[in-house]
């Protein structure tokens, strides 16, 4: 072999081009494209729920007189959602009780105030709470036994259960104890 034959050999190309564009534009359009109308299915469901629960009247605002009231507890953690009692994948969406968010609750005499930053708050009057415990799960939500802190209450004649995470966890009883306190209580004066 001549050395023009070696420089021939080595200068020609040895394999076919790998990367063919047009197909790969053509996946990746297709993907966006599949994720898009997942996306669109989702919200169309979401709305949808919201719909089916339009008859849900809106939770109630607090009181003006409530931040003259003795705080009985305080919580700062996560709100997870609001499902139908009893049923805990069935979340409500209406009047933004499905949204996760960031939340301050305050518990007195007069009530239990749901202070949620970046989505709607809401109060529950002493007289519409039913009682209180710890879960595991709620709404897709779940945690470690004991993780949650449900409080079972009443929105016009429906009973929803809200789940709360506090930043600390270990307050969980101590709410339990005083939300089922002040229901007991609250039954009492009412008969």
């Amino acid at each position: 072999m001549t050395t023009q034959t070696l420089y021939q050999l080595a200068a020609e190309q040895k394999s076919a081009e790998v990367t063919d564009w047009s197909a790969r534009i053509s996946w990746v359009i297709g993907l966006l494209v599949l994720v898009a109308f997942v996306y669109w299915l989702m919200r169309q469901g979401w709305k949808w729920r919201g719909n089916l629960q339009s008859d849900l009247p809106a939770p109630a605002t607090a009181p003006e007189s409530f931040a003259d009231g003795e705080k009985l507890l305080a919580l700062s953690g996560r709100y997870h959602a609001s499902t139908t009692a009893g049923q805990w994948l069935d979340r409500i969406v209406a009047h933004g009780l499905g949204t996760r968010s960031r939340v301050e609750l305050t518990l007195t005499a007069e009530g239990l105030d749901v202070v949620r930053p970046g989505a709607a708050d809401f109060f529950v009057p002493a007289a519409d709470l039913r009682g209180a415990r710890t879960e595991r799960a709620l709404a897709g939500k779940v945690l470690p036994e004991g993780g949650l802190l449900v409080i079972t209450w009443a929105l016009g004649d429906r009973l929803i259960d809200s789940g709360f995470r506090s930043d600390h966890s270990a307050e969980h009883p101590a709410w339990v104890d005083a939300v089922n306190h002040l229901t007991s209580t609250t039954e009492g004066i009412a008969r």
